[in-house]
């Protein structure tokens, strides 16, 4: 199926003090207005080199009001599913509940069949958070969602996720170098259709390692495993997307591109090309890459009769 992808372009990108304390990939250093113009340059680079690539990227520009310093990371507030549905999630920050557009729903639906909106917002009043496929990395082919349990993503959301969406959940811990619980497990994870990328380094629990490892095995998929220092630099956080020619790419930033041996570069490139930008503003001040700027609309297309 070919990729469509959502992507919002940052009006007024910047570090989010409101996230910092559960993402240790964040680090603040740019002024704010510096770190806008150099992200919205990243990004205007990657959606140029996914659309060079035959993606179709419906790239609509951020809200100056509210502020919404992490905007540019879509995927973590919606998802869109092969049925029709669409997915809301609980945010932990309140300045990213105010991504959730309707009007960006609005525009999807002149050119996608929605079916059902299942909002799960409301699990913000208890403290309950699922943030999108930041939280989870859902193996769309075969209904299961990965997920590494941290504050970010609660066990009873995912439950009530699975029960309406019809997948199953591989729950499991992962924690960085430090010790400290990853807050999203899409930057330690890629589902690819044919591989997995994940850090079982991060993965410490010998069971939860075997969980992970026989549902890979189970479901087909060439296991590339990556170190703690490539997690680092985002080689975790990738997505394969199908283009206008049926062909698979991989898509990722030039900083996890690099860190990225031979071996596994030749391991990728089995399934998919590799295409990558420079996002080292949208990594440092953001804490998130290439995947995380990226929501798939696998929604079914509207179909007008002649």
């Amino acid at each position: 199926m070919k990729s469509t992808v959502l992507m919002i372009r940052p009006v007024a990108f910047g570090f989010n003090e409101q996230t910092a304390g559960s993402n240790a990939f964040q680090q603040q250093g740019l002024d704010q207005r510096i770190a806008q113009q150099r992200a919205l340059a990243e990004f205007d680079v990657l959606v140029a080199l996914l659309r060079e690539n035959g993606i179709d990227v419906f790239a609509i520009d951020d809200t100056p009001e509210p502020h919404t310093p992490d905007s540019i990371f879509p995927n973590n507030w919606v998802s869109f599913h092969e049925n029709g549905q669409v997915f809301l999630y609980p945010m932990q920050a309140p300045n990213r509940r105010l991504e959730r557009r309707a009007d960006i729903l609005s525009q999807l639906k002149t050119k996608f069949n929605v079916t059902e909106v299942d909002d799960l917002s409301y699990f913000e009043d208890e403290q309950k958070f699922l943030e999108g496929t930041g939280s989870m990395v859902l193996d769309r082919q075969n209904k299961i969602t990965y997920a590494c349990v941290s504050p970010r993503t609660d066990e009873e959301v995912m439950a009530a996720f699975c029960e309406r969406s019809g997948y199953n959940v591989v729950e499991f811990h992962a924690v960085d170098n430090n010790g400290t619980a990853i807050y999203h497990t899409n930057v330690l994870m890629c589902m690819g259709e044919k591989f997995v990328v994940i850090c079982m380094d991060s993965v410490t629990d010998e069971d939860e390692r075997e969980l992970l490892t026989d549902s890979f095995n189970i479901t087909g998929k060439e296991i590339i495993e990556i170190s703690l220092a490539q997690m680092n630099a985002f080689a975790g956080n990738m997505l394969e997307l199908v283009n206008d020619e049926d062909e698979h790419i991989l898509v990722m930033s030039a900083s996890a591109y690099h860190s990225l041996t031979p071996q596994q570069i030749s391991s990728l490139e089995k399934h998919c090309k590799l295409i990558y930008s420079n996002l080292e503003t949208i990594e440092t001040n953001g804490g998130g890459s290439a995947r995380c700027m990226i929501a798939e609309v696998r929604l079914p297309l509207i179909v007008h009769s002649r």
